[in-house]
């Protein structure tokens, strides 16, 4: 045998044909069609901004689509989430809060209304070293949540009282 050839295999038309039929197969179980209603459901996620529930998602998506049904929105939501188009994160309320922005970010909850915002902190960085510093553990991974009242929750509570102090 010549030398630089030990330990290569000398494949017949046969054998290349059945490797293409095992990548076909393989690449068939894998792959996902694409689906309008899953690029609907990121549509309204992105669209959105407030961090909506999967039930709020499917309240949007049955306004256009009536036959949408909740457990597509759960699989659809968490098929984006496993391609990292989305982020799922679980906030103090117990649910779990779709997000189109996936990479590092911070939140404001509003203990009122329950929507929750991004918060762009230019110190993140900071955050991260002064947390990694005075830890003996190893951190991998880190977020930052602030909980009050949003900006139209304060608004409402603000008309409210000025409207019941009208009536009296």
């Amino acid at each position: 045998m010549p030398a630089g050839l030990a330990g290569t295999f000398l494949l017949t038309e046969t054998d290349h044909y059945d490797i293409l039929i095992i990548i076909m197969i393989t690449k068939k179980l894998f792959s996902r069609r694409k689906s309008a209603q899953r690029e609907r459901i990121w549509q309204i996620v992105a669209e959105d901004g407030s961090h909506p529930t999967a039930l709020q998602v499917y309240d949007r998506l049955r306004l256009e689509s009536p036959r949408a049904s909740l457990g597509n929105v759960y699989r659809n939501l968490r098929i984006l989430a496993e391609e990292g188009r989305l982020a799922g994160n679980k906030f103090r309320d117990g649910t779990f809060h779709y997000d189109a922005v996936t990479e590092h970010h911070h939140h404001f909850i509003c203990q009122h209304c329950h929507r929750v915002f991004d918060l762009g902190l230019a110190d993140q960085k900071r955050i991260y070293e002064l947390a990694r510093s005075s830890a003996r553990h190893r951190i991998e991974s880190f977020t930052v949540q602030f909980y009050g009242v949003c900006e139209a929750c304060i608004s409402q509570r603000k008309t409210r009282r000025l409207s019941s102090r009208g009536k009296k």
